[in-house]
């Protein structure tokens, strides 16, 4: 499944870029994925969403 994309941060960001990326690669609205993104985070008590965000962070190269 080469579709030639490849997943980086966005310079469309509010904090790293980690949800801009993933809708720029999906071409999705960020707006969207940002806010599904919170939702997410919110309800699974935080922790988890926090932790992917930062691991992301880490691993995932700039544009």
């Amino acid at each position: 499944m080469a579709t030639g994309k490849k997943l980086l941060r966005s310079n469309d960001r509010w904090i790293a870029g980690i949800c801009g990326g993933i809708a720029d690669y999906f071409d999705w609205d960020p707006a969207m994925v940002r806010l599904i993104y919170v939702l997410l985070t919110v309800f699974t008590t935080g922790f988890p969403g926090t932790i992917i965000y930062l691991v992301l962070w880490l691993i995932m190269p700039k544009q």
